[in-house]
């Protein structure tokens, strides 16, 4: 049996743990298969650096070099990475990620739109469908969309699907309501994401306070971490209002590679908005099969570009994962 974290937190929940029958209690061992990273490079002027190519980066965990199976770049089809160095695309190599059920399945990226409908976002319901319709239009061609909404239950408005204006039409049907659970909302919508392959986000679009969820902030960013997904989050609070929900927003989005904005107005929600497409259409993407790391806890992963001008560079990701546990 294999467990991710965030199988390991449902079953520990559950009491449905098998444990071992030696006295020694149970065996652990870590079992990785390709990890998905994404990340961001811009110069000292914040200005995105495009054009890069595999050959222009090194990835690095905990210090142990890793050799990169698949590179792409925005929503441009990813190549696979040859043994002499050069590169083959993917679109026409169904097979060769695990997990592709289709050839075009790492094309794009996966949005995950989580959108707050408690009664805490009654007043501006209507302006912030607008802003979350624009961000949706405006996504490229080859990306997919699902839009969940929540209050105290989570539901799926938009299953993941490239026909936007079907994602929109769910959105438009979204209801008003009710208390605000939304790191449980936050936990589903990330299982639903870990089992698509390819590029994903999380955008959460909420007010900030929760007051009805029954698992911790941090547990939930932790299951981010693991499954490499970065968590966008726009609050439609003020950022000095709520310091704790602002501290947990900003601590979600930094360790999963995301970005957290404080936006009242609809103008500032379409700016947020606009920023997070900018970072999907800027970002490359790297996958890779980790070498030998006897580490079962936190991988710090690098990722460093090998010219010289780009040490001046800054690289925007995620810190690591960790890694899923065998019993």
């Amino acid at each position: 049996m294999t467990l991710s974290r965030r199988g390991f937190l449902a079953a520990a929940a559950g009491g449905t743990l098998l444990r071992a029958q030696e006295p020694q209690g149970p065996v652990f061992r870590v079992k990785v298969d390709m990890v998905v990273h994404s990340f961001q490079v811009t110069d000292s002027k914040n200005h995105y650096i495009n054009g890069l190519k595999p050959a222009d980066f090194r990835i690095f965990e905990d210090g142990i070099a890793q050799k990169i199976s698949t590179f792409a770049e925005g929503a441009n089809t990813p190549v696979a990475i040859n043994a002499d160095g050069t590169t083959t695309p993917l679109l026409n190599a169904k097979g060769a990620v695990p997990g592709m059920d289709r050839p075009d399945a790492f094309v794009g990226t996966n949005v995950f739109v989580l959108f707050d409908t408690s009664n805490f976002m009654y007043r501006g319901f209507v302006y912030a469908e607008d802003a979350i319709a624009d961000f949706v239009r405006g996504l490229d061609h080859a990306d997919s969309v699902a839009v969940y909404t929540f209050s105290r239950n989570l539901s799926r408005a938009a299953s993941l699907t490239r026909e936007h204006g079907d994602a929109i039409e769910g959105l438009r049907n979204a209801v008003a309501g009710d208390d605000t659970a939304l790191y449980n909302a936050l936990l589903l919508t990330l299982r639903d994401a870990a089992k698509v392959p390819g590029r994903k986000v999380v955008i959460v679009f909420s007010n900030g306070p929760d007051n009805a969820s029954m698992i911790a902030p941090d547990d939930v960013r932790a299951v981010a971490e693991d499954e490499g997904i970065p968590i966008y989050v726009i609050s439609t609070s003020e950022v000095n209002k709520d310091p704790i929900s602002s501290g947990v927003f900003r601590r979600i989005a930094q360790r999963t590679g995301g970005k957290a904005y404080w936006a009242r107005t609809w103008q500032r929600q379409v700016e947020a908005f606009d920023d997070i497409r900018e970072d999907m259409s800027n970002s490359y993407t790297i996958a890779y099969y980790p070498a030998a790391n006897p580490n079962e806890g936190f991988r710090k992963i690098t990722v460093e570009i090998v010219s010289d001008v780009g040490k001046k560079y800054r690289i925007h990701s995620r810190p690591g994962y960790r890694p899923s546990r065998s019993f």
